[in-house]
């Protein structure tokens, strides 16, 4: 990596420093230890996260298990190989409030995606593959950087098939003073496996159940016909990892489970089905976020029963579901209708 990109790095880990901002002494969580930091001093991070990288010699971190050696420079299915590629990070203030604070959430775009959405607001980065090739030390950089600024949590979106990547920085900035909360932020089809390699790493998960339906999946985001199937179980996996999602008394959350799941025209995504699912699996204080933003981007205009924004009637109907289903830690978003 050489020219403006790296002068641009540089300039933006200077940032903290330069502004002010530095609050590396400050802990937001004064009672809590993240639980990375335990098998970082046990050297167990730095182990999962070598297991993680030889699974690259014939790729199955997602599950499409597309068996390609990124080890030797093979592209699969998300368009990744072996070299991390990130498109920015930075605070970002559009994340659920209690991720978010005064300083914003320290989110890391990752470049490509496994799902690969037709109707993806990120498509650039998750498809358009928009990043910049990095180093793990400089991604364990960029996380220091965000905790000085102020940030509550490191958010990792897309992580999945970089997941060894992940792991290796964060054992390395571990190292170098590191003590906020990661956060996993995931479209929600993962495999099972993979995650329980991340137990003790994660202490807030960030998915989306997007579809009840498997041939919604599969039309929408790139033959995922598994989706449902595999999202419950990662859902279930999760919230045995981490539990239900509570804020500390500062309003910031530091550790749980998180579910977004959000609403489609003409009942794509399936959203009563998926409701039920989680209020008779999960606890009924799950947090969910019940969101409304949908637009018809990328390609979705090709597609006629996504090719519109949702009503009002659409989205109420899912919350006054939500909440005869009896979930009692919704984040109802769609406030403007």
């Amino acid at each position: 990596m050489k020219g403006q990109p790296r002068r641009s790095f540089l300039r933006s880990c200077l940032y903290a420093v330069i502004s002010g901002l530095s609050l590396g002494a400050f802990r937001l969580f004064p009672d809590f230890e993240p639980s990375y930091l335990k098998l970082h001093r046990t050297g167990e991070l730095k182990h999962r996260g070598e297991e993680l990288w030889q699974i690259m010699e014939s790729c199955r971190l997602c599950p499409r298990k597309c068996g390609v050696n990124k080890l030797e420079g093979e592209k699969g299915f998300c368009q990744a190989d072996s070299q991390l590629m990130v498109s920015s990070f930075h605070q970002h203030f559009g994340e659920e409030k209690p991720l978010v604070g005064k300083g914003g959430s320290g989110t890391i775009f990752l470049t490509n995606c496994s799902l690969r959405c037709v109707f993806c607001c990120n498509w650039e980065i998750s498809q358009g593959g928009r990043g910049n090739n990095r180093t793990l030390e400089e991604m364990a950089d960029m996380m220091l950087v965000l905790q000085d600024r102020g940030c509550p949590n490191i958010n990792f979106v897309t992580p999945t098939h970089y997941s060894p990547h992940i792991v290796l920085a964060v054992d390395i900035a571990a190292r170098k003073g590191l003590h906020i909360p990661i956060v996993y932020n995931t479209c929600g089809w993962e495999r099972v496996e993979i995650l329980k390699m991340f137990e003790g790493i994660v202490d807030i998960y960030l998915p989306d159940f997007k579809y009840a339906d498997g041939k919604m999946a599969a039309r929408y985001s790139s033959d995922a016909f598994t989706y449902p199937e595999l999202t419950k179980e990662a859902l279930l996996e999760m919230h045995r990892q981490v539990g239900v999602a509570k804020p500390a008394r500062n309003g910031l959350m530091q550790r749980g489970l998180m579910i977004r799941h959000l609403v489609m025209p003409n009942n794509v995504s399936g959203s009563k089905e998926v409701i039920s699912w989680i209020a008779g699996n999960l606890p009924k204080d799950t947090y969910v976020n019940i969101m409304s933003q949908y637009r018809p981007q990328y390609k979705a205009n090709e597609y006629p029963k996504i090719a519109r924004k949702i009503s009002r009637k659409e989205y109420t109907e899912v919350v006054e579901w939500a909440q005869q289903e009896g979930l009692t830690n919704l984040d109802i978003q769609g406030y403007y209708f």
